[in-house]
């Protein structure tokens, strides 16, 4: 089949093939729930040092974390033993060879992630130890286990996809809702880690718009095209969101105080996050898009010699304008929906559990006016500047999701 001019918009979805389905099912189950651990656990460890303050390592927040590398490090090293010694050739053929054992991509970089965050465990309690409390979420312990935390969440994300397109079609679909759940666990672990920058306070900046630009068009693209199911955006945005809500409810039903001084802002319970962004807006207007132009491209191609086949791949120059244009839905979309409720969340009309608006602020943050008003907006005001500077990067972003998800939908080792 040749590709016509509404290829062009088109994000193709390749079809599915049938394979063994050996324990497949509860590996994904299980790798999905421990990468969960990590976002979970991140968010838990903020609040913990925003309530209490500096602890030993053995947190319940830290052990969490860890939990997050080993649980999916630990299941696919079993793998590897599995496939190498008593694997089938079917198994053995959908693997990559390392040091003699055999097991898919994804296996092998979990494995490394996992073994950068227990590297990471005892350099950080040096590093307190040594220099004292956080000052900021990003230092150099962290980026040695945000390094491996991100290797971790990459080695699921391959080891899913690749199940996923070794599934019949049925499998497919089921595995293709718990891909998209994947991408949303790593949304909510690139949220944590982008915390200081996107505090509703700061919404209003340039520098907002061009962090938010950064990591996210890329992921929700990712999920669009790979994930061999419906609305697979709106459902990692969704898991996203579910994630940062239920720690929003959940965290304040446990009694805490603080251990270190100086205490300005007495709390007596675990402080929550601030309220996630609402990425599910432009996650459904890239879904829809998705779905339309998908369904104008296969009314224009139906005849009986294509209603089997599968729609063609875009050439080369096709992705660059998809990126151009989701580029464009996101940043707008996102700067509709984000402004006004940014807005809202410095409201008295927020000041209440579900959007916690002075419930985030933590014990050594001195109360005043300034936390429901806007930071930066003089220095860092949004500009025509600042828009284009958010555009580049949504471009670049959106154009890396659908590289990584043109590779992730044809990846089956």
């Amino acid at each position: 089949m040749n590709a016509t001019s509404s290829d062009v918009l088109a994000l193709p979805q390749a079809p599915t093939t049938s394979a063994h389905d050996e324990e497949l099912p509860r590996s994904i189950y299980l790798a999905v729930a421990g990468l969960a651990c990590l976002p979970i656990g991140l968010l838990w460890d903020i609040s913990h040092h925003s309530t209490i303050g500096r602890d030993s390592f053995w947190t319940p927040a830290h052990i969490i974390i860890q939990l997050g590398g080993i649980v999916p490090a630990l299941l696919f090293a079993s793998i590897a033993f599995k496939t190498t010694f008593r694997g089938t050739q079917a198994e053995r053929d959908a693997s990559v060879s390392f040091w003699g054992f055999r097991a898919p991509l994804g296996v092998w970089m979990t494995i490394w992630g996992a073994l950068a965050m227990m590297t990471s465990a005892p350099f950080d309690d040096w590093w307190h130890n040594r220099y004292g409390l956080d000052v900021k979420i990003v230092s150099p312990p962290h980026a040695v286990l945000g390094m491996g935390m991100f290797m971790v969440g990459m080695g699921v994300l391959l080891f899913v996809f690749s199940a996923q397109n070794r599934a019949n079609r049925q499998q497919g679909n089921r595995r293709g809702l718990f891909c998209a759940i994947a991408v949303g666990v790593m949304i909510a672990m690139w949220a944590d880690f982008a915390t200081e920058f996107t505090w509703p306070n700061l919404q209003h900046t340039s520098n907002f718009y061009a962090v938010v630009s950064t990591p996210f068009p890329l992921l929700l693209l990712l999920a669009a095209r790979a994930s061999k199911v419906r609305a697979g955006a709106t459902i990692a945005a969704a898991t996203y969101m579910l994630i940062y809500i239920g720690m929003i409810l959940v965290l304040p039903l446990f009694p805490a105080h603080p251990k270190l001084a100086p205490v300005y802002h007495p709390v007596d319970h675990m402080v929550p996050p601030a309220f996630p962004l609402l990425l599910i807006v432009p996650a459904v207007a890239i879904d829809l898009i998705r779905w339309l132009l998908t369904r104008a491209v296969k009314i224009e191609n139906q005849d009986p010699a294509s209603m089997n086949t599968a729609m063609p791949r875009p050439r080369w120059w096709q992705d660059w304008l998809l990126a151009l244009m989701f580029a464009a839905v996101f940043l707008a979309v996102m700067f509709a929906v984000q402004w006004p409720f940014s807005a809202f969340l410095l409201s008295d009309a927020a000041d209440n559990r579900f959007f916690a608006r002075s419930g985030h602020w933590p014990y050594f943050a001195q109360p005043g006016e300034w936390m429901n008003k806007f930071f930066d907006f003089k220095n860092d005001p949004l500009t025509l500047k600042g828009i284009a500077l958010a555009f580049v990067r949504a471009f670049i972003s959106a154009r890396i999701g659908l590289l990584f998800g043109s590779y992730l939908l044809r990846l089956k080792r």
